[in-house]
């Protein structure tokens, strides 16, 4: 991270739609001819382009990989309280501040307003600092704004409408539940949070949830494939309680988030960690075998045993944001060392001949899930 405090030029969002360029002259010449007395000689365009906004502020530019918002606003500190975003509901967050209070926190117009790829400024997760201000109701929680936010790290975020969807920031520790059984696990979208996991850095726990289900023996296929690539994977039931305590040892004293589709029971699961947390759970549905949403928004849950926990919706689809298909290949550990045994420059490993990876799964080195999966995930980017 790089910071220079200076006044900064700003972009921010776009108001209104300008006036389009005048076109098709072509069409409107074969089909009515030029009319003189409607011909323009030339067309004047605005030097300021389409919604052009810009501003001066101070503050100190950032760079910062996962940071869509590229500087800091300049603040006084004395008087404000630095505070973590516990959740974030439409334009109001809850933030639990270094105060001891928790307070319900507006967001500075002028960080509402910046130009960035981001479809929501605020997420859980984020440091900030707030301004508190006078509370207007007898609410049980304080009120305040939220005026600048710090430089991230461990965002997990996703493509939504072509905007960077981030799902939680500054985590250390991704924990992915997918469930044996109701519903069917999916491995395609395991392989996408890894994938998201190794971009960010974040370290990934693979959580095999409702084992009590099936036989172990009928999942050591996939499971055996993803502890040999070195990722931490473990068993358990929310029934019976079967490897929480192992879960409950593996989040201790870390900044998780916990991700996976409806129903595979991620909130069961954090109730049995901490049975005071008492989060809604719902069960699956009996007619399509999918889960139905309980959580609602990503919340961050402070953990008695220390560091916290960001239980997060479900989700059904996960489309990576930038990742370039160039780099996928360097993120799955399997296919990683046979990328440079492929004779063809830029090899994709799709289609070209004689290519490493393929040979690798023609030879049985390469797990040919892993490689589907792999497929899939780059003939989308």
């Amino acid at each position: 991270m790089k910071n220079n405090s200076r006044k900064v030029r700003t972009q921010l969002k776009k108001g209104h739609q300008g006036r389009q360029r005048k076109g098709d002259f072509t069409r409107e010449y074969r089909e009515h001819g030029f009319q003189d007395e409607d011909t323009l000689d030339r067309e004047r365009l605005s030097g300021k382009g389409d919604l052009t906004r810009h501003r001066t502020v101070i503050g100190e530019a950032v760079t910062q990989e996962h940071d869509a918002i590229q500087f800091q606003l300049e603040i006084d500190e004395s008087q404000c309280i630095r505070g973590r975003v516990l959740s974030v509901h439409g334009l109001d967050c809850v933030v639990a501040a270094d105060d001891g209070k928790r307070y319900r926190c507006t967001i500075r117009g002028l960080l509402k307003n910046l130009s960035t790829d981001q479809r929501n400024v605020v997420a859980a997760g984020d440091l900030v600092y707030i301004r508190p201000e006078i509370s207007t109701d007898a609410g049980d929680l304080n009120e305040g704004m939220i005026v600048r936010i710090e430089p991230r790290y461990g965002c997990i975020s996703r493509t939504s409408k072509g905007q960077q969807h981030v799902m939680v920031s500054n985590v250390d520790q991704l924990i992915i539940v997918a469930s044996v059984l109701e519903p069917e696990i999916k491995p395609n979208l395991i392989d996408r949070f890894l994938v998201t996991a190794e971009k960010v850095g974040c370290h990934p726990v693979i959580c095999f949830n409702k084992v009590d289900l099936i036989d172990l023996a009928e999942l050591q296929p996939l499971a055996g494939v993803y502890g040999q690539l070195g990722y931490t994977t473990l068993f358990t039931s929310d029934k019976n309680g079967q490897g929480v305590a192992q879960l409950a040892s593996v989040v201790k004293g870390k900044q998780n988030v916990v991700v996976g589709q409806s129903g595979v029971g991620k909130s069961t699961l954090l109730n049995r960690i901490q049975p005071s947390l008492k989060l809604r759970t719902n069960t699956v549905s009996s007619d399509n075998q999918k889960g139905r949403h309980t959580t609602t928004a990503a919340t961050l849950i402070p953990l008695e045993q220390g560091g916290y926990i960001v239980d997060t919706p479900g989700i059904r689809q996960f489309q990576l944001w930038d990742v370039i298909a160039e780099e996928v290949a360097g993120f799955f550990r399997d296919i990683r060392p046979h990328v440079n045994d492929c004779k063809v420059p830029d090899c994709t490993h799709l289609h070209e001949s004689p290519c490493g990876v393929k040979q690798a799964v023609a030879d049985g080195l390469l797990d040919l899930r892993r490689y589907e999966s792999y497929r899939q995930i780059q003939t989308e980017l």
